[in-house]
This record gives structure tokens, C-alpha cells and sequence, in this order.
């Protein structure tokens, strides 16, 4: 196995938006292979500093000039970004090969024995779990996920063992390149509705996704959703199934849930109907219990035993910015998320009230994307209405423009008469770090929700909260 990467070995490879979650761990694997890597972002992220401390060269902007000036064999440009983009456009005219993050990732994959999680929520804690699991029980995967995992310090690392566990992404239907040996399925939901126009198009890409799985793989499915259940009620799936969720009705299940105060939560773990232990889990909520569930199928499937799978899930502290706590200050605590989707934020906020009874839950909500808010803005307002106040920031467009008719304030308009007052929109960062801190008192949860800017502002909160204090 030690040829598997020498497609890709010594390749000079430039990435389009390489700042990205998921294009700067693909960046992370290309280097540690031996390709030479080069990159631009539009603006500088966190991920970046990682990739200079590696020696990879990048440049903030898009460019046409990129390409003369790293002269690549092959460019990888993110699905954010048009396929009539000037840089593109050159690449293709000098007979450079042009491909989507999937397609080079999924040359990694396609060649190690392959975990792939996929699903509309929860793949990235899934699959962090997964690899920590595997990582701790000294089988060290190769590791693609979309967000920093702390206890091993990078969202992505090439390992020397044969499996490789990636999170995969169905936003643009591109997760159909991987052929995992086992494949997880969160939930089927309908996002994304720029590239689905109908429920029925995600089933079918989740379907043809599954279809890709190896001849001698296996499919771990929660039962405990409406779209997988879906899928299996309508779809022909030819490999074998390994079903989780609520109870010991299942192949794997959680039952006797208890909820910890300050945050965590434990469940006895059936297996094929027999009790097989006691699980802690140091993230909250009931989302968490049974993402852990498909890393116990995933993890037994792999052969890792079940005491270091339960040992592996005690020690998983939480993926970056999913429910992480941001700062405590004169009794506020404040924490941050990545949902953007009114079923996660429902899940989310339904997880603080379980670990924090009784304390008065702020919520600081940024839309992420247009699209998604013209589809959805009713069912943000009544995810909101978990909160005792929601402060709702403008739209973060990401790579869409505008829409005509289409702001916050369609989730504003959606709230209930009852619940109006609890909401206020906010025009920018500056005016809402003020109507926050002047609305937060000792006792409060302030949590910031969503997948763009937003995740920066939990820090700015703390910092003037403090400065209040002095």
C-alpha cells in the first residue's frame, strides 16, 4: 500500500479557496503526500496560518496570474466559487487538469479502506468521533473532517494505517466520487435548495451515494429519521444494513438518557438487543447520542473493541465551534455554533435548556445564505422561539448574491405576535456587541449561531462584556 498516493505524489497542485474547513485539510493531505502545494482564499481564516507553518505558499485574492506564477498540474477550486472564474478559465486554456475538492480527495479515499460519513447534520461531529476513536486505538487513520478536532489538533492528518475516515459532503452532490467500505447516514434533510429543487433529488443523490459503497461494505443508517427511512422504504439498497437509534429495537441503541447539568450527557448502550455498557459523553445532547451510536456501528465494523470505543467517546470534547464554550464573564456564559439550519439550531438550543434548567438563553442568529432563508425563514422563527431573546444578524450571503425581497427580516415577520418582542434585528456587528451586553445579565446563556462571520463574535462579546465589568 505504500504506492496508494503516487498519482498524486510529486504533483504541483494549486487550491482555489484554500482557507476553507475542507479545502485546507485536503491541502494538509496533498503536502504530507508529497505533492506541491499552492493556494489563494479571498480573505484570510484561521486554517491559513497551519498551511505557512507547512511552507505552503498562498495568496489572499483570486487571480488569473496564480496559474503562471505556480504553474500547476492540476487546479482545485471550491464548489463556492463559479466555474467561469478568470483563474479557472486559464487553467482550463493551458490544458491544466481543473477539479473539485472531492474529486482529488476522493482519489485519498478511494484507495484506503474508507469510513465516510454523510448526512445534512451532525457529520461533522460523527465523523470526528470516529477518528478519535480509531486514533486512540492506535490504528492511525488518514483524517479529513470539516472542523478542528482538539485532541488531535488539525481537521486533517495523512496516517499510516489503512483506513481513512472523511466527512462527506452532499451540498453539491459531490460525495458520489468516494466509494466508502462503510458508510454512515446520519439524516436526510432538504437543504441546500440551490442545488435541490426538490426533497426527492436529495433522496436520490443519497441513494446514488450508497450505491458507491464497495461490494464487501456496509451501510450504518439512523432510523430515528424521516428521510432515512425514506431511502429505505423507496430506494433498493443492495449492501448490508446496520441500523441505530432510540431503545434495544435496533442494531445499536441508546436508552436511559441522563442529561448532566453544566453539560455532558450518559446512555446505556444496547447492542443486537443486549445491554453492552454504560456510555459518557462529554458533548450534550440527544443529537450527540446518536451521532455516538454510529461511531460505536462504525467503530466495531472497523474491529477497534468496545471498550476503546466507549473510552474514545468519554474523551471526545466537541468538534470546533459546535457548542463550544466561548468565555465566562460576571456569571454570562458564552457559547458558540455552527447551526445553520433551523433543525440544528432547534437541537442546539433544546441542549442548553437540558443542561442549563432555568437559566435565560439569549441567542445571537446569523442566516447563512439567501437561499436558505427564502426557504426556511418560517422555520428560523420557530427555532428561535427556543430562545428568551433572539437577536438576528443580516444575511450572510457566502457566494450568493442578493435576492430581491429576501433579508432578515422575513425571519422577524415570521415570528409569532407573542414572541415579536423576544426578537430584534440588528444592522452590524458593532450595534448588536451593544444591544447584547446591555440585554445580558449574570446568569444568562449568549449563544452564537451560524456558519459564516458569526463565529468570530463570541469573542468580541466576552471582551466588552469585560470591559463593562471593569
Amino acid at each position: 500500500m505504500e504506492n496508494r498516493d503516487s498519482a498524486l505524489r510529486n504533483k504541483s497542485i494549486h487550491l482555489m479557496g484554500i482557507g476553507g474547513a475542507g479545502m485546507s485539510g485536503l491541502a494538509l493531505l496533498l503536502h504530507s503526500i508529497g505533492a506541491s502545494v499552492s493556494g489563494c482564499d479571498a480573505v484570510e481564516t484561521s486554517y491559513m496560518k497551519r498551511l505557512r507553518d507547512c511552507g505552503i505558499p498562498m495568496h489572499i485574492g483570486h487571480e488569473a496570474r496564480h496559474i503562471d506564477e505556480f504553474m500547476p498540474n492540476v487546479l482545485v477550486y471550491s464548489s463556492a466559487l463559479p466555474n467561469d472564474h478568470p483563474e479557472i478559465l486559464k487553467a482550463w486554456q493551458q490544458g491544466i487538469e481543473v477539479a473539485r475538492r472531492a474529486e482529488i480527495l476522493s482519489r485519498i479515499f478511494n484507495v484506503r479502506r474508507g469510513v465516510g460519513v454523510a448526512g445534512t447534520h451532525g457529520k461533522t461531529t460523527t465523523s470526528s468521533m470516529v477518528s478519535l476513536i480509531c486514533e486512540n486505538a492506535g490504528l492511525d487513520p488518514t483524517i479529513a473532517v470539516g472542523g478542528d478536532l482538539p485532541q488531535i489538533g488539525t481537521n486533517a492528518k495523512l496516517g499510516a494505517g489503512d483506513y481513512m475516515v472523511a466527512e462527506l459532503d452532499e451540498s453539491d452532490r459531490s460525495f458520489v466520487y468516494f466509494h466508502p467500505e462503510i458508510a454512515i447516514v446520519t439524516n436526510v434533510d432538504w437543504d441546500h435548495r440551490d442545488h435541490y429543487m426538490t426533497f426527492k433529488a436529495v433522496t436520490d443523490a443519497f441513494s446514488e451515494f450508497l450505491s458507491h459503497v464497495k461490494d464487501e461494505g456496509k451501510i450504518i443508517l439512523c432510523m430515528e429519521d424521516g428521510g432515512v427511512r425514506k431511502l429505505c422504504d423507496e430506494y433498493s439498497i443492495s449492501r448490508p444494513i446496520i441500523k441505530y437509534g432510540w431503545g434495544r429495537g435496533w442494531d445499536w441503541g441508546a436508552a436511559n438518557v441522563e442529561h448532566h447539568e453544566g453539560g455532558g450527557v450518559a446512555y446505556t448502550l444496547y447492542h443486537e438487543g443486549s445491554e453492552a455498557g454504560r456510555v459518557e459523553l462529554t458533548v450534550s445532547g440527544e443529537h450527540n447520542v446518536l451521532n455516538s451510536l454510529a461511531a460505536c456501528a462504525a467503530c466495531h465494523e472497523i474491529g477497534v473493541s468496545l471498550e476503546d470505543t466507549i473510552n474514545g467517546l468519554r474523551i471526545f470534547s466537541g468538534a470546533k465551534r459546535r457548542l463550544q464554550k466561548t468565555g465566562e464573564v460576571n456569571g454570562i456564559l458564552i457559547y458558540d455554533d455552527y447551526g445553520h439550519h433551523p433543525k440544528e439550531i432547534s437541537a442546539t438550543l433544546s441542549t442548553i435548556r437540558k443542561i442549563y434548567p432555568g437559566r435565560r438563553l439569549v441567542a445571537v442568529f446569523q442566516p447563512h445564505r439567501f437561499s436558505r432563508t427564502a426557504a426556511l425563514y418560517r422555520e428560523f422563527a420557530d427555532a428561535l422561539s427556543l430562545a428568551d431573546r433572539a437577536f438576528i444578524l443580516p444575511i450572510y450571503g457566502s457566494d450568493e448574491k442578493p435576492i430581491d425581497g429576501v433579508s432578515s427580516k422575513l425571519i422577524f415577520d415570521a415570528a409569532s405576535d407573542d414572541m415579536r418582542s423576544h426578537y430584534e434585528l440588528s444592522g452590524n456587528f458593532d450595534d448588536l456587541l451593544t444591544s447584547v451586553c446591555k440585554a445580558a445579565r449574570s446568569g444568562d446563556i449568549v449563544l452564537t449561531l451560524g456558519a459564516g462571520s458569526v463565529g468570530t463574535l463570541g469573542k468580541k462579546i466576552v471582551e466588552k462584556l469585560a470591559e463593562l465589568q471593569v
